[in-house]
């Protein structure tokens, strides 16, 4: 297998995801800020242009860091950071799109239609306008979310899971692009302070 590596919140998930497992996987770093990942020979792997990306040994790709993550998890269950039964890969799952699509998802793409514009705006659609709007609504979200870890170590209770792994490295990142976590959502920075204690935070 091959990882193709980059700079980046989505590449580094995949890494500690890694970390956790104890996986070593043979890696190629793409250069995100020259586009690298926007012609060949990166697009004949993944056809989307995004990072990072996951070369199987049939010579097939697997793409996105949820699937990549999961098809790690499927070849090495344990430790494992989805589940081991039907209920905790539910859980896991669930928290992992609530914290993708509420949070990363608007946390990223405020950054790249501000402060991340001179690099997308030739390579992806923005919306400079709508910039403000979705930090927001990160914001927003993470306000609700810090409730939901009042009484939790990790998102999924005791379990630390891929959610963690996803929230915690976008929130890393937000803070060096100007989306800092608000410390008024305390039960999140203390959460947040657990997780870059591990050393998988530091892959």
């Amino acid at each position: 297998m091959k990882f193709y590596n980059s700079i980046g919140p989505n590449p580094r998930v995949v890494r500690m995801f890694m970390a956790e497992k104890g996986v070593k996987i043979p890696s190629e770093d793409v250069d995100l800020l020259k586009g690298d990942n926007r012609r060949e020979p990166y697009l004949s792997k993944n056809a989307h242009g995004q990072m990072p990306a996951l070369e199987l040994d049939d010579g097939s790709t697997v793409c996105e860091v949820t699937a990549i993550c999961e098809y790690l998890e499927d070849t090495q269950p344990k430790p494992a950071l989805v589940g081991s039964t039907a209920a905790e890969k539910a859980e896991s799952r669930m928290w992992t799109r609530r914290v993708d699509l509420n949070i990363c998802e608007p946390l990223a793409n405020g950054f790249r239609f501000s402060q991340g514009l001179p690099l997308f705006k030739d390579r992806i659609v923005t919306l400079p306008e709508a910039a403000d709007g979705l930090k927001k609504v990160a914001q927003d979200r993470l306000k609700w979310l810090d409730g939901q870890l009042a009484t939790r170590e990790f998102l999924c209770g005791k379990r630390f899971t891929l959610a963690d792994i996803l929230l915690f490295c976008f929130l890393d990142f937000g803070a060096t692009v100007g989306q800092p976590l608000d410390p008024e959502n305390k039960h999140v920075a203390a959460w947040f302070a657990r997780v870059k204690a591990r050393p998988s935070a530091a892959a």
